[in-house]
Parts: C-alpha cells; structure tokens; sequence
C-alpha cells in the first residue's frame, strides 16, 4: 500500500507540469494563428449556437476585414501616389531656352522643326528617303494653267519638294502628271500665295530648306534652270531673289527686267520671289493674316535683309517670262481689284518714297490690271 501510494503522488505533479505546458503552447500557437490570418471571419465557423452570445458576428468579421481591406488600400495608395508624384515632378524642369510652351520639358525630347517630307506607313523612318530635298519651290494653281505648271516642274530636279497650292479646289485631276503624286497638294478655294504661305508655311516647317521658291503659275521657263539658278545666287550670296524677267514680254516692272549685260542685279518683286532660309523666317512674320494679292509687300522685304544692297537681287542669266494669264484674279470685282491696287502703293509710298515707281509706269500698270 505504501509503494502505490508513492507512486500516484509522484505522478500528479507530472500531469500538472505537463498541462501547464500544452495550455501554453497552445495559447502561443493560437497568437500565431490570429496574427497570420487577420481577415479570417468568425462568422465562417460552425459554432455550436448555444457556445456563444447572440451578436452579429458578421458585422464584427466584416468590420475587422474592412480595417485590414482599408489599412492595405491606404498603403498602396499611398505607395502609388508617392511614385506617381516623383514622377510627375516638372517643378524641378525650367528651360527658358527651350521653345515657348514646352520649358517644362527636357531639350532631349524636343523637336522644334518639322518638314514637309512625305513618309511610309511603314518601315524604318530611316529607310523612307532615298533623296533629302534641300530646296521647296510652290505654286498657286488653277486646273486650267495644268500644263505651264507641268512645263515649271520639270525645270526643278528631285533636289525640290513640291508644293500646290489649288485656290480652285480641284486636286486629284492632277494626278495625269506622273511628278503629282509625289507632290503635295493643299486645297482651299479663292485664296491667294499669300494665305498660304502665312498659314503653311511656317519657319519652323520649312526650316530644312536652304531656299523657298514662292511662285506664281504664269511663268514662262523656257530659258530657266533651277539648279544654275541656285548655284549663281549662292555666288552671290543672295539672300532673296528672283529670276529676271524678259524685258519685250508684257508689262514687268522696270528694275526687275532682264540686263543682258550682267547677271545680277538689286530688286525682287512678289512676283517670282525665292527666299533663303533666315530671310523668309523674317519675311513669314511681315506677312498680315488679311494680307490678300501682296502688292507694296516686295518695297517692305528689304527690311529683313541686310545690307540689302548686297544680298537682294534679279538673277539676270536665268530668266523667265510673265505670261500674263488671267486666273484668280478674274474671281473679283475690276473695281475692288483696281481699288486694292491703289490703297496699296499710297500706303507703300508713304513708308518707302524713294521706292515708289515712276508715274507712268504705275499708270500703265493699273489700265493693265483694269482691262485683266
């Protein structure tokens, strides 16, 4: 009895120990268990409904994931907007010397200039051209002048983009020509070169080009070469020209007559006008947005030119001839036309007297105009 009895003392604080330490553990485990999956709703469990008090464990599991849902949500928020933020920040990117509009932007994404050169839809960009035109030459055309435009084409070589202007709205009938469809063609009733010049012809479109040729499409070429012409005025060093005009053909201003004698000399006209690259930037700005048939606009010119004694001229070996077709002028009133005409040269000749020309070749001119 004495040994049993020994033995069932030295037991119990065994089973106590050992109690003590599985409700432990299993407190510690349960910690654990909580800690690691804290959206887990109790209202998942199948507990006996008599084990616990009558209270909405669905609200109390939704409440609690609604914290945990929320905290994680801030989070990455919070994370997102901070990147986007850093991102975002230009307030750190002032450039004044970059273009106006875009000093927030780096200069090495910037493209400021642009071109009028036809591209793929695919391939490389690179691969696009064969040929870099270094030169742009425009018209402004009625469908009716097709074939002298055809004949002035064919003067310019593939060195020359171009350009048509059709103040009668008739495009894709040009498409006869073979040149036409690598042309490019603008299209806008009853307007002038010069709304198209002011409106497409912007600097910084036209930037890559070392000279604009802005012509009218009454031009005789038959004694005109593009690339002679383009070698004599880099020669020269004009910087606006034209070619000279034939003296017997038609009305033409004295001093932009052809001299036999030499092959340059002063005054362009807006006749024929090609401008260099730096001049026509200046010229693009004289230019007035109502500005119409342009007359007392080549006395102006000059101001963008210096000295412009040295660096405007008529090309007098390459010359051409006005031919004198009635076009787009015959789309106005004689009246309006004669009128136009006058206004222009008194306001010209207030600001450039010397430049006026002499009386009877203004008279002369003006029964010309009359009688278009």
């Amino acid at each position: 009895m004495g040994i049993f009895s020994r033995s069932v003392l030295n037991k119990k604080p065994n089973d106590s120990t050992r109690l003590i330490i599985t409700t432990f553990f299993g407190v510690v485990f349960g910690f654990l268990i909580g800690v690691s999956f804290p959206s887990l709703s109790v209202s998942k469990l199948n507990f006996a409904s008599g084990l616990l008090p009558t209270i909405d464990l669905s609200y109390m599991g939704e409440k609690k994931l609604g914290i945990s849902r929320h905290s994680v949500t801030n989070s990455s928020s919070n994370s997102t907007t901070s990147s986007s933020a850093k991102l975002n920040d230009t307030s750190k990117i002032w450039i004044p010397s970059n273009p106006r509009g875009a000093e927030r932007l780096p200069p090495g994404i910037i493209v400021a200039e642009s071109d009028l050169n036809l591209r793929r839809l695919w391939g490389k960009p690179s691969e696009d051209l064969t040929n870099i035109p270094k030169y742009l030459v425009t018209f402004t055309v009625g469908y009716n002048q097709r074939h002298n435009i055809d004949a002035c084409v064919k003067k310019f070589s593939g060195n020359f983009t171009i350009l048509l202007f059709h103040y009668d709205g008739r495009v894709s009938e040009w498409d006869q020509f073979g040149w036409s469809r690598q042309a490019i063609h603008v299209s806008a009733r009853k307007q002038t070169k010069w709304w198209y010049a002011k409106r497409f012809l912007h600097p910084d479109i036209v930037a890559s080009y070392d000279y604009i040729f802005i012509w009218d499409e009454d031009l005789g070429v038959e004694h005109f070469n593009a690339e002679e012409y383009i070698k004599l005025v880099k020669k020269h060093g004009l910087e606006l020209s034209q070619p000279g005009l034939e003296p017997n053909n038609g009305l033409t201003w004295q001093m932009t007559k052809r001299r036999g004698d030499q092959e340059v000399h002063n005054f362009v006209e807006i006749m024929a006008p090609v401008f260099s690259r730096d001049a026509w930037r200046c010229v693009w700005y004289m230019i007035q947005n109502d500005l119409v048939h342009g007359w007392g606009l080549d006395f102006a010119m000059r101001k963008c030119i210096e000295p412009a004694h040295e660096k405007i001229g008529v090309v007098d070996s390459q010359w051409i001839v006005h031919q004198r077709v009635p076009s787009l002028g015959n789309q106005v009133e004689q009246e309006t036309h004669f009128h136009y005409f006058i206004s222009s040269h008194l306001l010209c000749s207030s600001l450039y007297p010397s430049s006026l020309p002499r009386a009877f070749e203004l008279e002369e001119l003006i029964r010309s105009l009359c009688c278009v």
